[in-house]
């Protein structure tokens, strides 16, 4: 009984990631998308685009990992892929709350979920990098469908979304030529721009 208390104690804990409000629209524009419907896209993502993979990936693995990486912003709040301040304090944040969150589970649930976040948080392994280019391709693929509306209300700049996915190849290079090509170069120059 106290090992299934811990973990329903954990699932009622996690329900709050159904709180916390992303800056991406839904691909309708009429809202704001949650945490939990970002994870639960990206699982989905996952479980579709796996095939994209630079490398062979274990996708029940990459989809458990897309599906955790955001519960530490139930403690450490969401900060927003362009909030240049927010990113000075966010690793210091995620670890206290990945500290606090995975250790309301059984230890052995606890060290294998923290495990999973570390591991997409280091982005060294096959299954991490995909799951940071399913990451960073679903709010482009957002903010296409809105034709560029969070880009618009941010001020964000073409540079600014360069950046941010320097990397989104290394987890697969056809999604990111595909993002590219469809949901950022038909953006430059209208809604986002480098002045």
């Amino acid at each position: 009984m106290e090992r299934m208390e811990a973990q329903f104690a954990f699932l009622k804990e996690i329900d709050k990631e159904k709180e916390i409000i992303r800056q991406t629209y839904l691909a309708s524009g009429s809202r704001k998308e949650g945490d939990a419907e970002h994870a639960w896209h990206l699982a989905l993502m996952t479980l579709l685009l796996g095939e994209y993979a630079n490398e062979e990936i274990d996708v029940l693995k990459t989809m458990s990992m897309v599906l955790i990486h955001d519960l530490v912003e139930i403690d450490a709040g969401d900060t927003y892929a362009y909030d240049e301040q927010g990113k000075t304090t966010q690793r210091e944040r995620e670890v206290a709350a990945a500290d606090r969150i995975f250790g309301l589970l059984p230890e052995d649930q606890g060290k294998k979920l923290r495990a999973l976040w570390d591991e997409f948080e280091a982005r060294e392994t096959p299954e991490a990098k995909f799951a940071r280019t399913m990451d960073c391709v679903q709010p482009l693929m957002l903010n296409h469908a809105t034709e560029g509306r969070s880009w618009k209300e941010h001020g964000v700049k073409v540079s600014q979304v360069m950046g941010r996915n320097a990397r989104t190849a290394e987890g697969s290079q056809a999604l990111w030529d595909y993002a590219k090509a469809t949901m950022i170069d038909p953006h430059v120059g209208n809604e986002l721009k480098d002045e």
